[in-house]
């Protein structure tokens, strides 16, 4: 007769089979993308914090995220929260990038040059000792209050502060740039060489000058530009019908409120007085480049 096993032990036996199955197939689900038995995955790639990177033992799948820079490594094909802070750190130590949450090659290039800096392994891949040295940098540089006024010069140029920031200089040395060039609606916005630039196109080449902008906005565009409120070097003024940008206590504007009309014309010009434009009498936001 065959032999009878009890319901009791048959369960039993049934666990103990179905929990070896599961041990041997969590790895596998883990590799995959699928849930670990461990608790310690992280769902959006990376690994846990504190992971190391490509060929550091981490992981660079994932591909969105809100968590905070540090919180998974880095690297190009990412993007999220912790990406834009990183662009915002990368610029605000002197590496101008593009703040848009895409960790593309310009973000992995301005990667590389900081950690050429640093004389760490130049990878483009952000683990927690790049992220930490970054934030080093960025510190020491936030605790110097600016010092300094962008100069205007007698032929209508402007030389920044000596102690402003890598990207606030080349603000002003692109905005040097289209002086001589005249005043037309849509200036600027077909193709960053031009003739001639309205006030967003003029505002959106400065900006691109230094990698802060990598395509022109009009000035609503410019409404939502960056972080809010005034920054410590630059501030963008904006509303639906003009903009203007002060870089260092000095305006760059196309419209002639608050300095004289040097060169001679009627397109982008500096201005000595950075709030001149609040004369017309429009309500403008304030934003800024982050970290700047």
């Amino acid at each position: 007769m065959p032999q009878v096993v009890p319901p009791r032990a048959a369960r039993r036996a049934f666990t103990a089979v179905t929990l070896a199955m599961l041990a041997l197939a969590a790895p596998v689900l883990a590799d995959s993308g699928g849930t670990s038995m461990s608790g310690g995955a992280n769902p959006d790639g990376g690994g846990p914090k504190g992971a190391g990177g490509s060929g550091a033992g981490g992981s660079c799948r994932g591909v969105g995220d809100s968590r905070h820079l540090g919180d998974r490594v880095l690297c190009q094909g990412m993007h999220g929260h912790d990406v834009r802070v990183l662009q915002a750190y990368l610029s605000d130590a002197g590496f101008p990038t593009p703040v848009d949450g895409a960790f593309g090659s310009g973000t992995k290039q301005s990667v590389v040059a900081f950690q050429r800096s640093r004389r760490m392994a130049s990878n483009g891949v952000v683990t927690v000792p790049v992220e930490q040295a970054l934030r080093q940098v960025v510190g020491a540089v936030q605790a110097s209050p600016p010092t300094g006024t962008t100069r205007i010069n007698p032929d209508g140029t402007a030389t920044a502060p000596s102690g402003a920031p890598a990207s606030v200089q080349s603000v002003v040395n692109a905005a040097n740039r289209i002086l001589n060039t005249s005043y037309c609606v849509g200036g600027g916005h077909g193709s960053w060489n031009s003739s001639c630039y309205d006030c967003s196109g003029a505002v959106s080449f400065a900006l691109h000058g230094a990698g802060l902008l990598s395509s022109p906005e009009d000035s609503t565009g410019l409404e939502s530009y960056g972080d809010p409120g005034p920054g410590r070097w630059i501030t963008i003024y904006a509303n639906a019908g003009h903009t203007w940008i002060v870089v260092a206590g000095r305006a760059f504007d196309t419209a002639n409120y608050g300095g004289p009309n040097t060169p001679s014309g009627d397109g982008p010009r500096w201005r000595s007085n950075p709030t001149g434009n609040l004369a017309d009498g429009g309500s403008y936001v304030e934003r800024h480049p982050s970290g700047l």
